[in-house]
């Protein structure tokens, strides 16, 4: 078992993730319109990458800053953490989900709104707004994010310090290329809080399934091809 000071990380790094984030898409929208532009894209990659970055550096002591249940989930199944403490970490990250998006909707309620809190809205125009795209996209996204989290922050032979920026550099690369898509999500707690509190819930499945799908396939790969071998070695 985990110290319980772990559950308490994992909400306020969630929280710090699900406030940061969604308040860059409130106020790109506000200042540089509706439509999606280089400078709104960059402002919301920035600001996902800077905060998942700055809460791994924080936290990552701690609990181990997953974040994002497609992440706990991986690691459920790869026995780098218990069922039990997997579970409450998930809880964690969703109740720290949820407060993050109840706190964007006390400060800016109708511009929030707007944009139902920074909910990701499915399938874009630019991908015809398929499903099946769609789905692709978010679960290769998330293979991508815990294949960096492995080989740099499970893996016993990664080169130590740089982890948070890795992890951060790569949710700011799936942000640039991926707001436009679907929103990029490859977090289902991130979907989760905006939705709850927005009540805008089309293609929430989406978000929970592809990601964790993506995840579980790139946890397996990694863990078992290139982590065990290393802690073997070790």
């Amino acid at each position: 078992m985990v110290n319980p000071r772990a559950y308490l990380a994992e909400a306020i790094a969630t929280y710090g993730l699900v406030f940061f984030g969604p308040l860059s898409v409130i106020l790109a929208i506000s200042s540089f319109g509706e439509t999606l532009t280089t400078q709104s894209v960059l402002f919301i990659s920035l600001a996902h990458g800077g905060a998942i970055a700055l809460m791994v550096y924080a936290f990552g002591h701690v609990s181990g800053a997953h974040i994002n249940p497609a992440v706990t989930i991986p690691m459920m199944i790869t026995k780098k953490i218990g069922i039990v403490d997997g579970v409450g970490y998930i809880i964690s990250q969703l109740i720290g989900a949820i407060a993050a998006a109840a706190t964007l909707k006390v400060i800016l309620p109708e511009l929030g709104a707007k944009v139902n809190f920074g909910t990701q809205g499915g399938p874009s125009d630019l991908i015809n707004n398929s499903i099946s795209s769609g789905f692709a996209i978010e679960a290769i996204l998330t293979f991508f994010l815990v294949l960096v989290i492995f080989m740099t922050a499970v893996h016993k032979k990664a080169s130590p310090g740089l982890h948070g920026l890795s992890i951060g550099g790569m949710v700011f690369l799936i942000h640039l290329v991926a707001v436009p898509l679907t929103g990029a999500s490859v977090n289902p707690a991130r979907t989760f809080g905006p939705a709850l509190i927005s009540g805008f819930w089309e293609f929430h499945w989406m978000y929970w399934a592809a990601p964790i799908l993506g995840g579980i396939i790139a946890a397996l790969i990694m863990n078992y091809v290139y982590v065990n071998k290393a802690e073997k070695e070790a």
